[in-house]
């Protein structure tokens, strides 16, 4: 599998290397030169998940892992079910939070962390990475006490729930947490910065666990496969599929699956009030605006970083960039939606509801659809409880985690104090 930087389309790396540098010169999102297109997909939607799994990423990976090795690697980063689960009449929601951090970042962490320890060998890394939520909880529990790996984890300081940060700010040992007295946004300029640092970079090692990372977006392809077959095994015809959208990693894999082949009539990209892509696709005019807080805070994100990939696919594949289709929910719809869903018999956190909610309203004559549930409700039993008059149990994972005492610190949005901490936290001079 060979990539090139978006950027610097001479930049050029290997799955591996580029596995291992996260980003290419001048921040460049590493994007294959060619997407592999499959064979026979009828037969493969008929497979089990995990070893459907393994075919997708062979397509990708075959010439970089061998197979008996992959296949070991898949089936123990895809340990959990994911279920897809019949909401209405119309609607599906693919479940992908069954992990051990219940979101649907499990994939994808746990995937790189096979990867890295098949593919890095004993060089130390520095995993650098920004969360807006979920991403932080699964990179932690993923690299948690692997041998040569330090794990440094930005989030925005009270932006995410209570219980989001508890599951990956209380673990400890090789995981170290900073507050950033600010947005995501400036958290992911922040990292965006350090990898801009050849010194910094060079001498911590430096990677990324969010989904600039390619391994993260592979593994989040086999999943969208799950979606569309047991979907279209209850109804007729090719759904049309919603993906709640902050960094837009998630919806890249899905055109990534669709390009591959994967049958999906289209795509609808649904965020909250920070609409950046929505207008953008409406007036062809990239404004984004100051981050908005909302209560799907994993996707209050006002620059997402996978839009160029986004792009870079459509140019790919040949196919108009108005295929897509974005639809921002307001704050009002996204708790009617979690209303309308819960008096159907649907627990939804705010994430689900954003994309159900446009879903519905996207969906025409004859058509049916599936959303990502990409987050346990209980990761936002606030929000949940308070929407929806009622009281969720905790799931033992979160109950436990509730318990721990946070070890984060706090910094404010500043990259020289930020460097000065790296270096000590990796006690490097």
């Amino acid at each position: 599998m060979l990539l090139y930087n978006l950027l610097h389309p001479e930049d050029k790396a290997s799955f591996s290397q580029a596995l291992q540098q996260g980003l290419g010169r001048d921040r460049g999102l590493f994007f294959p030169e060619k997407i592999p297109v499959l064979e026979d997909v009828e037969t493969l939607l008929r497979l089990p998940f995990v070893e459907r799994s393994e075919k997708i990423l062979a397509a990708w990976l075959a010439d970089e892992i061998p197979a008996k090795r992959l296949g070991l690697m898949v089936r123990k980063a895809f340990s959990f079910p994911v279920p897809v689960v019949r909401v209405d009449a119309r609607r599906f929601a693919l479940e992908l939070f069954h992990g051990p951090t219940l979101a649907f970042k499990d994939f994808g962490a746990r995937f790189m962390a096979q990867c890295l320890s098949e593919l890095a060998g004993n060089q130390p890394v520095t995993i650098l990475t920004a969360t807006s939520g979920d991403t932080g909880a699964a990179v932690a529990a993923a690299f948690h006490n692997l041998p040569n790996i330090r794990v440094v984890i930005l989030y925005p300081e009270g932006r995410i729930s209570t219980l989001q940060e508890k599951m990956f700010c209380t673990l400890g040992g090789n995981i170290h947490t900073i507050a950033i007295s600010s947005d995501f946004d400036a958290c992911q300029e922040l990292v965006k910065q350090a990898f801009a640092d050849t010194q910094l970079n060079r001498t911590l090692h430096l990677n990324s666990a969010n989904s600039i990372n390619i391994s993260r977006l592979l593994a989040q392809i086999c999943y969208f496969f799950e979606g569309i077959a047991v979907a279209r095994a209850a109804t007729p015809g090719d759904p049309v599929v919603a993906v709640p959208s902050g960094n837009f990693g998630d919806l890249t894999a899905g055109l990534f699956a669709q390009a591959m082949g994967l049958p999906i009539k289209r795509f609808i990209a649904a965020t909250n009030a920070n609409d950046t892509v929505p207008r953008y696709l409406k007036t062809s005019v990239w404004a984004a605006k100051p981050t908005v807080q909302t209560m799907s805070n994993a996707m209050d994100v006002a620059e997402p970083s996978n839009w160029p990939r986004v792009e870079a696919i459509f140019r790919s594949t040949r196919q108009p960039l108005s295929q897509l289709t974005g639809i921002a929910i307001s704050e009002d719809e996204t708790r009617a939606s979690m209303i309308a869903l819960h008096a159907s018999g649907y627990l939804a956190e705010p994430h689900a509801a954003v994309a159900a909610c446009a879903l519905e309203q996207s969906l025409g004559s004859g058509e049916t659809g599936l959303f990502l549930a990409t987050a346990h409700p209980a990761k936002f039993k606030d929000r949940v409880d308070e929407t929806l008059k009622t009281t969720i149990p905790l799931p033992m994972a979160l109950a436990e985690a509730a318990r721990r005492p946070s070890l984060s610190e706090q910094l404010p949005p500043d990259f020289g104090q930020l460097k000065e901490r790296l270096q000590q936290i990796c006690q490097v001079r």
